[in-house]
């Protein structure tokens, strides 16, 4: 079922809230993810200068492209029409004006442009440096600050609605897994594994219709193994190499990651040992993901292991997921690091990555989970272990 007014009302109520904590009287808002999140728009237009404006007090305001403006309420469907603006087509890729220009315009018109402090997603991918200049140029009332992912902050406690899309979108990441080990053979093309996990993406399972991933599937194989976030050529695998695959199920935007490697043929004892390394370590955080806990205390339980093992990971143990739109899965809040001092709720979504790189080879075995009052509920289903193939 699609998120009710109330579920869009509540969320919007603790965004102001946030705000009220960091002093803002208003808030633009680009990253696509955060879009969807406070009006449910959804649609391929974040390549083009677009926001919401969210007052402290008052209607928020959805501006975009004018052809893409006329069908927003079809996803945005709490928002009315008159609130969704588009800029006309002749500022599309201008030399000396901006859309943003005409943004201004329109909330001027509507009294938004009061001296006040106005936060902006200075991390967001989709807030390019000419749109900030026409802010600051639009709005020189405004005292712009960067918000710190304000929205992105407020989406790390999932709703219940939130986590039953979270199960599902765990669902269609196993089944795109599954599809994905069954295409690896020696002689496969790295190509055609893509295709086959992409076509698992998209395809869903029953009850779980699948969605577009915000990151393509990432197959780093042979020694190119020990480099996480690798994509994929027409290159074909040989005997006795590895390949890892990561990749994401995707339902109604919201996005469960998971991650592993296999053997084509007997592995090396070095590949078996990193892999049950990894995959033990893994486990421990798992069990030990509670309510309460600081982050950095999950993840000593890893460093722990790792550390007895004689083997070290200089990179996060993972990071908070939901929403995704490309270039990205994660939602740039919590990490699990060592310094990472936040408290553990439950309704946090995180993927869990026991990555191994090492010099000429690698392991990658990963979870996403859902943060219950029980401890962690495993979104995502394959063998956790390297998996060897004949």
């Amino acid at each position: 079922m699609p998120a009710t007014a109330e579920e869009f009302e509540a969320r919007l109520a603790r965004t102001r809230a946030r705000m009220i904590r960091n002093g803002l009287d208003g808030l633009v808002i680009v990253d696509p993810a955060n879009l969807h999140y406070l009006t449910g728009y959804d649609a391929w237009s974040f390549y083009m200068p677009q926001l919401l404006f969210v007052p402290l007090h008052g209607d928020t305001f959805l501006i975009m492209r004018e052809m893409d403006a006329g069908g927003a309420h079809r996803t945005a469907d709490t928002m009315p029409a008159e609130r969704i603006l588009g800029y006309p087509e002749s500022l599309v890729h201008q030399r000396n004006v901006h859309p943003f220009d005409w943004a201004c315009e329109q909330l001027r018109a509507r009294g938004f442009g009061k001296r006040g402090r106005v936060g902006y997603e200075g991390e967001a991918h989709f807030l390019s440096v000419r749109s900030f200049l026409a802010l600051q140029r639009g709005m020189p009332e405004w005292q712009l600050v960067d918000a710190h992912d304000l929205v992105n902050w407020v989406r790390l406690v999932k709703s219940p609605y939130e986590l039953d899309l979270m199960r599902a979108a765990g669902k269609v990441a196993s089944a795109a897994m599954r599809a994905g080990i069954d295409a690896v053979a020696g002689g496969a093309r790295l190509n055609d594994i893509a295709a086959a996990i992409q076509f698992a993406q998209a395809t869903g399972v029953e009850g779980a219709e699948g969605d577009y991933p915000a990151i393509v599937p990432m197959l780093p194989a042979g020694e190119s193994a020990d480099t996480p976030h690798m994509t994929f050529s027409s290159r074909r695998l040989d005997a006795g190499e590895t390949v890892s695959i990561e990749l994401a199920g995707a339902h109604r935007r919201y996005h469960a990651p998971l991650a592993r490697t296999l053997s084509l043929g007997r592995p090396e004892p070095r590949l078996q040992r990193i892999a049950e390394v990894a995959a033990e370590g893994l486990q421990l955080v798992l069990d030990g993901l509670r309510p309460g806990r600081t982050v950095a205390e999950v993840h000593g339980l890893w460093q722990s292991h790792i550390a007895k093992e004689g083997v070290e990971k200089s990179s996060r143990l993972g990071y908070s997921i939901g929403i995704g739109y490309p270039p990205d899965w994660g939602e740039r809040t919590v990490s699990i690091r060592g310094d990472d001092q936040n408290i553990i709720e439950a309704g946090m979504c995180l993927h869990v990555i026991a990555g191994m790189w090492m010099s000429g080879y690698g392991c990658e075995i990963s979870e996403s989970v859902a943060v219950t009052e029980a401890g962690a509920e495993v979104l995502t289903s394959a063998p956790r272990e390297l998996i060897v193939k004949e």
